[in-house]
């Protein structure tokens, strides 16, 4: 059974509303945790190294497990993971409103919820893609945006919720809309199956295994009289000692029709044993040459210097460019700005930014004549500029003014993909992009505690992000000397003069 073609359409759009707001209902608290952030801070009295693990093991794990989550969806597809996931997601807000101690958050919040939203992401790309062929950038466009108009709404909403009916009520509030996520679910239809049958030719070729190992064990019957032989060393004893004892033994057996339909049972246990054996040594060499392939496509992978420093990048990215989304609010208290003064919440103004980023970085990567990747070291170099100017903002507009564009450069999500497939290839784009989403994970972890580690040291943000701006402009300027052809291969690539072409005039006199 194949699944029918792409519609395109129909349905399809549907899958788009629903996946735009899973993705509203399910990143819109996590990315937003800022707001709690400051209420966990008073609320638990712990440094803000410790604190900020919260929010980003809520943002992290979903990318650390990237791998479990594609399993899952792949065996079970997506309407049964997104309507679990749903219930993940509730429950760990719920339970995060009656956390006793920072160390339960770690679960509750950190775990459950970021594995939740890791299990939607996947569930919700994947049958966008089943949905939509020709329109597959214009709908995962669409559907990304979800998360970046969550991040703009749940920083508002949060913070009313904990002004009337504190932090406790707050996330009880806010799981019970994470619910929203189960009828949403349940509208991701799986794309119908085509009711032709396969031909003969294709159903063959799709269990290739079974006749392989068979033909070859009919090719070499010598190994499974070895199994056969091992499997049995016992019993051939036995056998042994019947030929080479006494001959009246032999005879009554011989004459005894029980003993022989025993012997001829036993005969036939012994081949199915010596086939299930055989099958199972192939199924175990087939898995170990699999392993081996991937190791071996990794490291061609990491042999391309581009893609090397891709993943630095990333790294480097997520480690410096997440903490503002997390910590933006809790430095605008530190430089004693006051809530007055506040007209939008600074994560709002990253939120809806991050948005317009998107859409308008994915229209310019559309063009022609602009190069995806020096597109995308150009907001990282811009981004770590940014990131090093925030200590010297003081007041509520200059972080705003900054928050803007942070939460813009941040829109360069929108083209990593075009940047991976321009770096790998449209065929190992699959196993590339794993790879640097673990990274990504993996700095989303760390990024937020360390900036906190700095603060709790040095009482003051401004070495922390002068940290995470190095850090990002450390990635840019290494993807940027990767990008750059060498100067051998440039000197080569150089047009060679043309010899000059001297015309020699003969004059004859006549």
């Amino acid at each position: 059974m194949d699944m029918k073609k792409s519609p395109d359409g129909g349905w399809g759009w549907v899958i788009v509303l629903v996946s735009f707001f899973t993705q509203f209902l399910c990143y819109g608290s996590p990315i937003a945790v800022g707001v709690l952030y400051l209420e966990w801070l008073d609320a638990f009295g712990e440094g803000k190294g410790k604190t900020a693990w919260v929010g980003s093991l809520a943002s992290g794990v979903g990318l650390l497990a990237s791998p479990i989550c594609s399993l899952c969806v792949s065996s079970f597809g997506a309407r049964p993971v997104a309507i679990f996931s749903g219930f993940m997601v509730a429950g760990g807000l719920m339970l995060s409103g009656f956390a006793p101690n920072i160390y339960f958050l770690f679960f509750s919040y950190g775990i459950v919820v970021g594995l939740g939203c890791g299990l939607l992401y996947t569930a919700t790309v994947t049958i966008t893609c089943q949905y939509f062929d020709s329109r597959r950038g214009l709908a995962l466009g669409l559907i990304s945006t979800g998360s970046s108009v969550g991040l703009f709404i749940y920083a508002a909403l949060q913070k009313l919720l904990i002004e009337f009916y504190g932090l406790d009520g707050c996330l009880l509030i806010v799981g019970a809309l994470a619910l929203n996520i189960l009828p949403c679910g349940s509208l991701m239809r799986p794309l119908p199956t085509s009711d032709c049958p396969l031909p003969e030719k294709t159903t063959l070729e799709s269990v290739p295994d079974r006749y392989s190992i068979y033909n070859e064990k009919e090719k070499n019957p010598e190994e499974s009289i070895n199994i056969l032989e091992k499997s049995y060393g016992g019993e051939d004893t036995c056998r042994s000692t019947l030929a080479n004892g006494d001959w009246k033994q032999d005879g009554l057996l011989h004459q005894n029709p029980t003993a022989m339909a025993h012997t001829k049972e036993t005969e036939t246990y012994r081949k199915k044993v010596a086939e299930q054996t055989y099958f199972c040594k192939q199924l175990a060499k087939r898995k170990w040459q699999l392993y081996k392939n991937y190791c071996g496509e990794t490291v061609a992978l990491f042999k391309n210097k581009v893609f090397s420093a891709l993943f630095i990048a990333i790294f480097l990215f997520d480690v410096g460019g997440f903490p503002p989304s997390l910590l933006m609010e809790d430095v605008a208290r530190s430089s004693n700005v006051k809530e007055e003064e506040f007209v939008v919440p600074l994560i709002s103004i990253i939120g809806i930014m991050t948005a317009v980023g998107k859409l308008l970085l994915g229209i310019l990567a559309d063009f022609k004549r602009i190069n995806t990747l020096h597109l995308y070291i150009a907001t990282l170099i811009l981004m770590g500029l940014a990131l090093c100017a925030i200590p010297f903002a003081k007041t509520y507009v200059m972080l705003a003014i900054l928050s803007g564009i942070l939460g813009f450069l941040t829109g360069n999500w929108s083209i990593f993909p075009y940047v991976t497939t321009k770096t790998v290839g449209i065929e190992k784009l699959a196993h590339a992009y794993g790879i640097l989403m673990f990274f990504a994970g993996l700095g989303n972890s760390l990024g937020p505690p360390i900036v906190g580690w700095f603060y709790d040291w040095t009482q003051t943000y401004d070495i922390a992000f002068f940290f995470s701006g190095f850090c990002v402009l450390l990635g840019g300027f290494i993807l940027l000397l990767a990008s750059l052809p060498p100067w051998e291969t440039r000197n080569k690539q150089l047009p060679k003069p043309a010899p000059a072409a001297f015309v020699y005039k003969v004059a004859s006199n006549v």
